[in-house]
C-alpha cells in the first residue's frame, strides 16, 4: 500500500471516529463540520481509485 492510500484510509477511520463521537455527544455543528470532512475524503479517495469500504 503507498503513502496516498494510507494517509487516506487513516484520515477516514479518523473522521468517521470525531462523527461517531460527535453523534454520541449531540454536538451538531461538529457532526456537520466531520461528515462534509468525510464526503470530502471519500471523493478524493474514489478519484483516485481507493477503495473505502461500506460508509459509517
Amino acid at each position: 500500500m503507498d503513502a496516498f492510500t494510507t494517509g487516506i484510509l487513516q484520515r477516514i477511520r479518523h473522521a468517521e471516529s470525531s462523527l461517531h463521537e460527535a453523534r454520541e455527544t449531540g454536538d451538531v455543528y461538529t457532526v456537520d463540520v466531520e461528515q462534509a470532512e468525510l464526503d470530502d475524503l471519500r471523493r478524493i479517495a474514489a478519484d483516485h481509485g481507493v477503495e473505502v469500504g461500506t460508509p459509517a
